[in-house]
């Protein structure tokens, strides 16, 4: 599941199943073993169908909504971005949930 995806009650995303960015899964919908739901409303295609895939996932802008930069940033850059967001947390440390 991606960032900004919605599911519905009762639905069902299988073992390695995607729901894309920015996609709305109906109540009681069911995302087969490995097959990706995508769009608003969803459509559940399996991955053999990747240019109808592409088609709807392509206007979802994925690099706007997952990494907050324009589609034509550097991978460069996005990944410096990403290291220094992760790195911000070297240092934190491990609560253990069994102690108050």
């Amino acid at each position: 599941m991606f960032p900004g995806a919605v599911i519905g009650k009762r639905a069902e995303v299988r073992i390695n199943a995607v729901v894309q960015i920015k996609s709305r899964l109906h109540d009681g919908a069911v995302v087969p073993i490995g097959w990706v739901a995508v769009g608003d409303p969803a459509q559940i295609l399996s991955p053999d169908r990747h240019a109808e895939i592409w088609a709807i996932q392509r206007g979802l802008n994925f690099m706007s909504t997952v990494y907050g930069v324009s589609r034509d940033e550097s991978m460069r850059e996005v990944m410096s971005q990403q290291s220094d967001y992760f790195g911000a947390h070297l240092t934190d440390r491990v609560i253990d949930p069994t102690t108050d």
